[in-house]
């Protein structure tokens, strides 16, 4: 088939693919240099026999792009080899999901779902955020975003919503020849948006709702203690129009604590807008 875009590096499609293609030499050194620099390396697979090169690299895991989600022959043969599996799911509706993850599942389970829009760049409204949580819950796995749109926003956006894994293709130049150079990320923008990741990931926390211990100073300062709403003497029974919620240079009773002081006496003098504590009822 002959290919006469723009972008192409061959006469026919299939010219164009050689050229872009490394073989397995490359691919060696490639992750000899990766795992010297602490990465881990492995890549999409899209016939048996580069699943077969990459498994003897012993690669972590496979890489399944959107345009073999439904190649039933290379997915059997890579769920086999019991490697984890990330599995994007660009051009595709649910039911193409559910029979690939039911397949890889007859093997095992460790499996990883990109929610991907295959178009270059992707437009934001065709992103499908939602899609990426609604894989997850119905699947019950852990998610990614394969993401084509420009930018950081739309990664960043899904690390909030809970993906795990983040793809982001990156050139060393948005005007280099090739399709996916416009959505890519170029080397400074590509540690930007790691960055924003990690801030991402630490600010989602644990889920725990609890007090932080950097928040004391600010609750010591502004939170509301119990006080007198006016000069209180001792022997008097303690009422709720004596009582008031105020900010104090100390913390006291919460005032929801009222009951505790309510009907006890003072034993002793209180001056309107300081603590009344338990001590000083009985």
């Amino acid at each position: 088939m002959l290919y006469p875009s723009e972008n192409s590096f061959g006469r026919t499609y299939g010219e164009h693919r050689e050229f872009l293609e490394f073989s397995i030499g490359q691919h060696r050194e490639l992750k000899k240099y990766a795992e010297g620099k602490g990465l881990i390396y492995f890549a999409s697979v899209c016939d048996i026999t580069s699943a077969d090169e990459m498994d003897s690299l012993d690669v972590l895991m496979f890489k399944v792009a959107s345009r073999d989600l439904t190649n039933k022959p290379l997915i059997e043969h890579i769920a086999k080899k019991q490697r984890p599996i990330f599995l994007s799911t660009g051009m595709s509706n649910l039911w193409d999901v559910v029979r690939t993850v039911d397949l890889i599942r007859k093997y095992h389970n460790n499996i990883l779902l990109f929610q991907c829009t295959s178009e270059y760049p992707a437009r934001y409204e065709d992103i499908n955020l939602n899609a990426m949580v609604n894989l997850r819950n119905h699947f019950c796995l852990p998610i990614g975003i394969s993401d084509h749109a420009p930018g950081i926003m739309v990664a960043c956006a899904a690390t909030v919503m809970g993906a795990v894994a983040t793809e982001k293709h990156v050139t060393l130049s948005r005007e280099m020849r090739g399709t996916d150079h416009k959505a890519a990320l170029e080397p400074p923008g590509m540690e930007r948006l790691v960055g924003w990741i990690r801030s991402f990931e630490k600010a989602k926390g644990t889920g725990v709702k609890s007090m932080f211990d950097g928040e004391f100073i600010a609750k010591k300062k502004l939170v509301r203690s119990i006080v007198a709403s006016r000069d209180i003497l001792a022997g008097e029974v303690v009422t709720s129009d004596m009582l008031a919620a105020k900010s104090h240079i100390e913390l006291g009773l919460n005032p929801f604590e009222d009951e505790k002081i309510l009907g006890k006496t003072l034993n002793k003098d209180i001056k309107a807008d300081n603590l009344i504590t338990l001590e000083d009822v009985q």
